[in-house]
């Protein structure tokens, strides 16, 4: 991703998920996907990949919806300021 491309904002709350231990995640960074917070493949063509996360352990967690989290995948609350 060059530093001047930034992500769609795929939506402005995050979604929480109740994660499996030991599944892995494919968390949307371009903000294309229509299966927030995860990627569905609309970043092909774009510099954008998916980020990859693993569950350590079973438990819900709030995923980053707006990709402006400085703490991805997970939601900081950066959509408080969009």
């Amino acid at each position: 991703m060059s530093a001047a491309e930034k992500p769609e904002i795929g939506g402005v709350e995050p979604i929480v998920v109740d994660v499996v231990a030991g599944e892995t995640y494919w968390w949307c960074r371009c903000g294309r996907s229509k299966s927030q917070p995860f990627c569905d493949g609309s970043h092909e063509g774009t510099s954008f990949e998916p980020m990859e996360w693993k569950a350590e352990r079973s438990r819900p967690m709030s995923f980053c919806t707006c990709k402006r989290t400085k703490s991805p995948p997970f939601c900081d609350d950066s959509h408080d300021e969009l």
